[in-house]
């Protein structure tokens, strides 16, 4: 009998090759090949199965299914997904280790198997031991709740045909191994081949499946990125260590927006929804301190108020220093090139230190303004008006470009008492404008700081 071949697999690419390569070709990652045995033909046809039953239907002869969303229990959660859990749908949660990410899934799980039917939770790096005393600190109640510690694809497939559950959740893809190969779990082959069994799982069962990822040291999800194509809503759990809240961001989602966003607050019994993150991020602000500005961004369909701080300060050495936090810094160094060149506020020999309070990151053009707003205010001395919300995207040339969703930004900033609103001129009508806001329409650099300051 023919011994099987081997082939050396790329851990961060996936690349291959006959021979071990101290540096991939084609990622440049040094000491990432890992020999893995190649799966027979037969038996990697016997492994592939069609979602469709293998036979191509026209298109007209399609039936549409308008698929009803459960409800997980955790509405931040909910929204993020965009309304709720879809049958047969497949998500990937990924986040730095300790984030929350069991937290929340058990949060949820206990909800569904309390309200919807029961829920088998699968965890690959805790013991069921683990996973109750955790759900005891949670409050989690009686409930058809199944707990495996299993890292076995196919005897976690044998358990889902056993119980018939009503949602599956996975902690994590990287420690779930299939017998049909030889490598060790976590490597490309073994996620590609667990990823693709459990998709088949889902949608040939119509059940809801979660799975929860690792992540890299930049931040990435661990593993190939075909795992990113294969789930059809991939979430990523963000926070700092240091910050009580944590955010949940959808970057791709077939039943729903994208880029949508959930926050939540760690608290002692678990994650807490909440429902007005804009007051969460506003709560400490100072009133008539300079270099602040109060910032309307959008996040998916989300509009979110958060406060943008800046300090300018004489410089001791000859290369003045820019540091953003919760910005872009190349975005900082363009506004600052700006400032100088349009609006004449000379920042050649200053350090310049600015920062999004809360620990959010804010990566949309509509911040050009506040930051603008910030940097002039402390350079100035000046505080901007407490009760002032801007928002603007600002070019090389010194305008105010128009933004989109500038009536829901403007909506939230009444909503939360704010009464006089700095904003691109012509980006809303007398119809939007709410009563008793005052907007301010400004369409270059110049005409913001004299209304601001």
């Amino acid at each position: 009998m023919k011994a099987p071949k081997s082939v050396f697999v790329c851990q961060q690419c996936g690349a291959q090759a006959p021979k071990w390569l101290g540096r991939c070709p084609d990622c440049s990652a040094w000491n990432s090949f890992v020999e893995e045995k190649e799966m027979p033909i037969a038996e990697f046809r016997g492994a592939v199965r069609a979602l469709g039953g293998g036979a191509a239907h026209l298109y007209q002869d399609v039936d549409t299914i308008v698929a009803e969303r459960i409800g997980s229990g955790v509405s931040e959660f909910d929204r993020v997904l965009g309304g709720g859990i879809v049958p047969g749908s497949l998500v990937l949660l990924g986040g730095e280790p300790g984030i929350g990410k069991s937290t929340l899934l058990l949060q949820a799980a206990a909800h569904f198997a309390a309200h919807v039917g029961p829920v088998l939770y699968c965890s690959g790096e805790e013991s069921e031991h683990q996973i109750k005393l955790r759900g005891e600190r949670l409050g989690v109640a009686d409930a058809p709740l199944y707990l495996l510690a299993e890292t076995c694809i196919e005897r976690l497939i044998e358990e889902v045909d056993r119980l018939k559950p009503s949602l599956l959740i996975v902690d994590s893809i990287q420690t779930v191994f299939s017998l049909k190969l030889q490598s060790a779990p976590g490597t490309v082959s073994q996620v590609r081949q667990a990823a693709t069994d459990l998709l088949f799982t889902a949608k040939g069962r119509n059940l809801p499946t979660i799975l929860a990822g690792h992540v890299t040291k930049d931040g990435s999800l661990a593993g190939p990125k075909v795992l990113e194509h294969v789930v059809d809503t991939v979430l990523y759990f963000e926070g700092h260590q240091h910050h009580s809240h944590r955010v949940v961001r959808a970057v791709k989602n077939r039943f729903g927006a994208v880029s949508e966003l959930g926050v939540f607050e760690m608290t002692g019994t678990g994650l807490c929804p909440v429902p007005n993150p804009s007051k969460l991020f506003l709560a400490e602000r100072p009133a008539n301190v300079p270099g602040s500005a109060v910032l309307c961004t959008l996040e998916g369909s989300r509009p979110i108020l958060v406060e943008v701080q800046a300090l300018v300060s004489s410089s001791t050495f000859g290369n003045p220093r820019r540091t953003a936090s919760g910005l872009d810094q190349n975005r900082l160094s363009l506004l600052l090139a700006v400032l100088d060149k349009r609006a004449g506020l000379n920042l050649s020999t200053d350090d310049v230190f600015v920062n999004v309070a809360g620990g959010v990151t804010v990566e949309e053009p509509a911040a050009d303004l506040a930051i603008v707003a910030a940097v002039a205010s402390s350079l100035r001395n000046r505080a901007v008006s407490p009760d002032v919300v801007v928002f603007g995207e600002v070019g090389l040339a010194g305008e105010v470009r128009t933004t989109t969703q500038a009536s829901l930004r403007v909506r939230e900033a009444h909503q939360l008492g704010f009464r006089r609103c700095v904003m691109p001129d012509g980006s809303l009508t007398k119809d939007d404008i709410p009563a008793g806001l005052d907007i301010v329409g400004v369409r270059s650099v110049g005409e913001a700081l004299d209304a601001l300051m």
